[in-house]
């Protein structure tokens, strides 16, 4: 399979398979990613996950102030209606404290955390020091989907991806993605696919890069 087949086929960012609008750049939208994020950074099934946010958007929870307004107990009960159990209340803790710290130290507004950040750095830097928990793993999966968004958003890939870098030797995924003609959130999402539904599994794949 030629490369940008398997791009175009296993490619499309999470936060669009969501059905949320990353390119608004409206604070709204990077929210919803960013719980999506956070839900999908716990070591626990991919399809459990995307549940879960969607009966988050089920309830309409899907914002500071809902998330802060609803409690804890509701919290659990999402989580729990989503199969998220074996992480309900660790999760309901996290997210308690981390959207009451957005709303503290940012008025609610990722995009203010943003503009506060003086590059990169300090944007992961920002990111973490919102909760416990949220660590390079959550930080690497929300920044990923605001490659081209947030120019500050130069997340290192994630051990799955790199594990498909080293397969092909590729030492830098922008500068391939750009030598390619792809789109480095698409490009980094389909390696992501290589490495977790391929490589680790140990299926053969032939790729013609």
């Amino acid at each position: 399979m030629k490369l940008k087949d398997f791009v175009k086929k296993y490619g499309k960012p999470y936060s669009e398979i969501l059905g949320i609008e990353l390119k608004s750049r409206k604070n709204s939208e990077i929210i919803k990613w960013f719980l999506a994020s956070i839900l999908y950074a716990k070591p626990i099934r991919e399809n459990s996950a995307t549940k879960t946010y969607l009966c988050f958007k089920k309830h309409n929870v899907l914002s500071n102030k809902k998330i802060l307004e609803v409690g804890w107990n509701k919290l659990v009960e999402i989580l729990d209606e989503g199969s998220y159990t074996r992480y309900d209340f660790s999760t309901a803790d996290k997210l308690l404290e981390v959207f009451n710290n957005l709303q503290k130290k940012y008025r609610g507004s990722l995009n203010e955390l943003y503009k506060q950040a003086e590059d990169g750095e300090d944007l992961e830097k920002r990111l973490k020091e919102l909760g416990r928990g949220i660590g390079d793993v959550t930080v690497s999966i929300f920044l990923r989907d605001l490659r081209g968004i947030w120019i500050k958003a130069k997340p290192k890939p994630s051990p799955l991806v790199r594990l498909a870098m080293k397969k092909f030797g590729i030492k830098n995924l922008e500068e391939f993605s750009k030598k390619k003609g792809l789109k480095p959130v698409r490009l980094e999402t389909a390696f992501l696919k290589l490495g977790k539904d391929f490589i680790k599994k140990k299926k053969v794949i032939k790729l013609d890069l």
